[in-house]
């Protein structure tokens, strides 16, 4: 039996979107077979007998997502960063600058960045906790809700807008636009699985957000005002175009508020079943807080995986003591599972262990170091901390209430809803 046949065995249901939906408990698992490996995985997704493999290889150590990330001349983004090629069409819908390389990549991440500096984001924390409050006030007073739609979903969603200048009116537009744009291969959000069935959807919801922001965008090149949109195409400086500020959008409200939604599902959760560091944390919250945000993306990992495309033959990936352990090809797929990293104990002691004062905590959940770390990281670490306060300070018995339904996805690790029970 080759290597890459035992490979495959173990490691299918990488790509097994109804396994991931299905078999959550399952995953710890498989994510502990991907590091023992000690190596790059091969994982087919051709057909077997095809007269040619295709596939990926899957790195799930730590050590290894670090250097992949660290080297995008050697492992490139602009090749896509999803598991199977998309076109360059649904590529520039779902992708933005996580889709490109320097020096493109590098222009729009200079002209984004003036939306989202560190002096921004201070002066934010007081739209997060209006935000946040007038949530809470929205809340069912039956004292039973589903948390992802009734908080999670919104609380992101609703901070993004306001800092963009998106009238409100387009609100449930553009939630319902994310859970296509970002749960494609779900069926509650996307009926026809088919290939041709989940291009239509995505570039059809696309083509309306883009439209939408494109009026935005002109209205405020025209009348400019005090928002990011203005901002990023009014300055004295280089401008986005309207167009590009469209697709930032999509990159935007999916992988920010996706993190951060998730992060929030899962923060209750993972508190609920923890209730003994939910006690200490509210006692002493504004000690703990910062530790316990980034257990909680640690312990969550909203985002599953990235890939990157080897640029030429011959890059190595190396283990501790510097020995060749993988030599990649030009053209050769490699994926990096962000959940077996954060979860590697040759960096984090008891890994599966939630711990609110855990320290260090290098975990990957906004991606590796790098040209491509999460632009809204800092944005996502405040809403969380805002939110878990104010949400425990409102209803201080809140708890998830049943098990999680989870997004048929290897991509987002999203609860798509979550019954949570509290005293109104």
């Amino acid at each position: 039996m080759s290597a890459i046949d035992l490979d495959e065995q173990q490691f299918a249901p990488l790509i097994d979107l109804q396994w991931w939906q299905e078999h959550p408990g399952d995953r710890t698992e498989l994510y502990r077979r991907l590091r023992d490996a000690g190596r790059p995985v091969f994982v087919r997704t051709s057909r077997l007998g095809s007269p040619r493999v295709r596939g990926f290889w899957a790195v799930g150590a730590h050590r290894d997502v670090v250097s992949i990330s660290r080297r995008p001349d050697e492992f490139s983004s602009g090749q896509g960063t999803q598991i199977f090629d998309q076109t360059a069409e649904m590529r520039a819908y779902r992708g933005s600058i996580i889709d490109m390389d320097d020096p493109e990549h590098m222009r729009l991440r200079k002209i984004v960045s003036r939306g989202f500096t560190p002096r921004m984001l201070t002066e934010l924390r007081g739209l997060v906790t209006e935000t946040t409050a007038e949530i809470l006030e929205e809340m069912p007073a039956s004292g039973t809700c589903d948390f992802v739609s009734a908080f999670a979903t919104l609380l992101p969603l609703r901070i993004i807008d306001n800092m963009l200048g998106v009238p409100r009116e387009h609100e449930q537009f553009i939630l319902r636009a994310t859970n296509v744009v970002l749960g494609a291969s779900d069926p509650e959000y996307v009926p026809d699985q088919t290939v041709a069935g989940i291009e239509k959807a995505v570039s059809q919801t696309s083509e309306q957000l883009i439209d939408l922001l494109k009026s935005i965008a002109e209205d405020r090149i025209a009348h400019p005002r005090d928002d990011v949109i203005s901002k990023l195409v009014t300055s004295d400086e280089e401008n986005l175009t309207p167009q590009e500020l469209a697709k930032f959008f999509i990159l935007l409200i999916g992988a920010g508020n996706e993190t951060t939604r998730n992060a929030l599902s899962h923060g209750l959760l993972i508190l609920s079943a923890h209730p003994e560091q939910r006690d200490r944390l509210m006692a002493n919250y504004d000690e703990l807080a910062p530790t316990a945000v980034e257990e909680i993306l640690r312990y969550a990992s909203p985002v599953i995986h990235m890939r990157r495309t080897v640029t030429r033959d011959g890059v190595t990936l190396t283990n501790e003591q510097d020995d060749v352990i993988h030599t990649f090809n030009e053209g050769d797929k490699v994926v990096m599972w962000y959940p077996a990293a954060n979860r590697d104990p040759a960096v984090f002691e008891n890994p599966e262990t939630f711990d609110i004062e855990r320290k260090p905590n290098n975990h990957l959940a906004f991606g590796g170091p790098g040209p491509h770390f999460c632009l809204g990281a800092h944005l996502a670490r405040l809403e969380l901390n805002v939110a878990f306060q104010m949400l425990y300070s409102r209803y201080p018995d809140i708890t998830a209430a049943s098990e999680p339904v989870m997004l048929r996805s290897n991509f987002v690790n999203g609860i798509k809803h979550l019954e949570a029970a509290y005293t109104p």
